[in-house]
């Protein structure tokens, strides 16, 4: 089970929804089959800094089996390209939003994160926050995480979206 994706960022605008829960979700994923990847979300605004995750997102992971209320809200910063091996966004505005901050020559992968489940048809990860819909948009991250771990553990990420 080697693969050269180490490291997983969640990215989202606030990182009170959306990333947190796939944080959370993945996490548990990649615990399930032992597969050790350090994992952390962020959001593109400083909005929620410090902040936990939105309380009805907590509820409905909660039911699940998914704690994220130990999760603190942090901006993404340009030196997470570094940081990280592969940068996951929920949206096309959050990747736009990351690839404004890209350092020159910088070739860390940023991908959208249901391109990791392209049976839904989606390219954007709608946001609870404001939809309300939190099982659709958890739904949609477990999908998510469970092709994203597939592609790790096959080792098949792709390297650079630019």
């Amino acid at each position: 089970m080697q693969s050269t994706v180490r490291r997983v960022l969640f990215v989202c605008l606030g990182n009170i929804c959306r990333s947190p829960a796939a944080e959370g979700v993945f996490r548990a994923a990649a615990s399930q089959v032992g597969l050790e990847v350090h994992i952390d979300s962020a959001g593109t605004s400083d909005w929620h800094v410090g902040a936990p995750p939105y309380a009805q997102m907590q509820t409905a992971a909660r039911q699940r089996g998914y704690d994220i209320g130990n999760l603190r809200a942090r901006q993404f910063q340009r030196v997470d390209f570094d940081r990280f091996d592969l940068i996951i966004a929920m949206d096309a505005d959050n990747l736009s939003d990351i690839e404004q901050v890209r350092p020159q020559g910088n070739e860390t992968a940023v991908r959208l994160f249901l391109d990791f489940a392209p049976d839904t048809d989606l390219t954007d990860l709608p946001d609870p926050y404001y939809t309300l819909d939190f099982e659709t948009a958890l739904d949609l991250v477990e999908r998510a995480s469970q092709g994203l771990l597939a592609e790790i553990v096959l080792n098949q990420v792709v390297t650079c979206n630019k």
